[in-house]
Order: C-alpha cells, then structure tokens, then sequence
C-alpha cells in the first residue's frame, strides 16, 4: 500500500472531524473514526516535522557568498 501524501492525510482528517461533529453516527462508528484520526494526527505531526528538519534558508553573506542556515520559525518572519 503506498504511503499517503500530507495533503491526503489531511483532507482525510478533516473528513473525520467532520463527520464526528456531524453528531449522526452510533458509538463504534464514532469511536474508530476517532482512532483513525488520531493516527492520521501523529502522521501529520511527524509529516511536517520531517519537513521542518529539512528546510534551509540561503541566505547571502556580505562577501556574496552564500551560506545554509537550518530554519528557524521564530526567527525567518
């Protein structure tokens, strides 16, 4: 089975929140919808971690060099 992307995952989670807010589905249903939504959570918790690990910035040194940098969320604004 091929891995899902982040967007499928997360239009996925969605549907779930969705569907669990609609309020319209018998407790076993609810319940496994909620299972799998925490699963694809973590997925999409790690997804973006990954990512985030991954991310560099250039940034151009005064010499007209450039050098990487591991990004910083707080700081790159």
């Amino acid at each position: 089975m091929a891995k899902k992307s982040f967007e499928q995952s997360l239009k996925q989670l969605e549907q779930i929140v969705e569907d669990l807010e609609s309020g319209d589905l018998p407790l076993e249903k609810a319940f496994k919808l909620f299972e799998d939504g925490v699963k694809l959570s973590k997925e999409c918790s790690t997804k973006l971690d990954e990512t985030e690990k991954k991310i560099s910035i250039l940034l151009e040194a005064n010499d007209g060099n450039y050098v990487e940098r591991p990004f910083n969320s707080e700081n790159d604004y």
